[in-house]
């Protein structure tokens, strides 16, 4: 098993660097970040930028994206960048990609509706032909057609590709390439997971993760937190310009601490050891400011991962 840290750039961008480096020097293997448009969830609207300066002030660290919004990227401009973080990072890149929702994000980006609903097969798989190692691309489909390419930089092996899923139609694509599953934070895996079956693929689940002196205590401090932050997720705006459907913030939070691993870290670890998968990614912003999060970096570096 193995337990990465899942950043959403809740601080902003400097403190995600922040908290990945401090990562590195508590002993993580990886970080996984976010990628959001026009809204404060996250502020981070490129996950492989981010990656690059992450890759850049690090020396081990595994970095990834969690995930790259597919619908909104052209899928070569998208695997050139993969290829490219993968050379320059001695091979510590690893990429997921996400189908994304009908965000506004489709027309500021001209992808457009039909792009997100039908799209997402033959964007990627464009993109892992660009990242299989071949010398050259071409394309001839719905939404992709171009003439032989030369794949520059090439990679030197089939780089590896995780999908980002909340549906089954989601897990169906994935399962049909052998692409591993990147589950959310406020999902319960094993559904899905059944739904992909049985197989050797390396699932990513994410889990919000707070410790305390007890779980009562750990809750206590994130009911403080979370809704303030959780609250940006309203910013979404649909591109046909309805409104989305309005989420009961409450429940929602309720919903998210009965599945969280929280509490004293010897019941952190437990429940992070059925999560379900073969890797976790570990959301730690979740107390509200920087000095917390560093915190908990390295209180789970040095009281959770010894006991996974």
């Amino acid at each position: 098993m193995t337990a990465d840290l899942f950043l959403l750039s809740a601080h902003g961008a400097a403190a995600t660097v922040e908290y990945a480096v401090a990562a590195e020097t508590a002993g993580f293997g990886g970080v996984w970040l976010a990628e959001h448009h026009f809204i404060e969830y996250g502020r981070c609207p490129s996950a492989t930028a981010l990656a690059g300066v992450v890759l850049g002030r690090t020396h081990r660290l595994e970095v990834g994206t969690a995930a790259c919004v597919l619908s909104n990227r052209h899928p070569v401009a998208l695997g050139e960048e993969a290829a490219l973080l993968d050379t320059v990072s001695g091979g510590r890149f690893r990429l997921g990609v996400g189908r994304g929702g009908p965000w506004v994000d489709l027309e500021v980006f001209g992808t457009g509706l039909r792009r997100f609903e039908r799209g997402f097969p033959e964007s990627l798989d464009v993109l892992l032909e660009w990242l299989s190692g071949t010398p050259s691309v071409s394309a001839d489909g719905e939404f992709f057609a171009f003439r032989d390419v030369a794949v520059v930089p090439r990679p030197p092996r089939r780089l590896p590709v995780w999908v980002a899923a909340t549906s089954t139609s989601t897990v169906d694509v994935a399962a049909a390439r052998g692409l591993p599953l990147l589950l959310g934070v406020h999902d319960e895996p094993g559904p899905l997971l059944d739904r992909y079956g049985p197989s050797g693929a390396e699932h990513a689940v994410a889990r919000l993760v707070a410790l305390g002196d007890s779980r009562a205590q750990a809750e206590r401090r994130l009911r403080r937190t979370l809704p303030r932050w959780l609250a940006t997720t309203a910013g979404y705006v649909r591109i046909d310009g309805t409104s989305p459907p309005r989420r009961d913030l409450d429940a929602y939070i309720d919903h998210l601490l009965r599945i969280s691993p929280i509490g004293p870290p010897s019941e952190v670890a437990a429940a992070l050891a059925d999560a379900g998968a073969s890797r976790l990614l570990l959301m730690v912003e979740g107390f509200g400011d920087r000095r917390a999060t560093l915190e908990q970096i390295d209180a789970l570096a040095a009281e959770v991962l010894p006991l996974l």
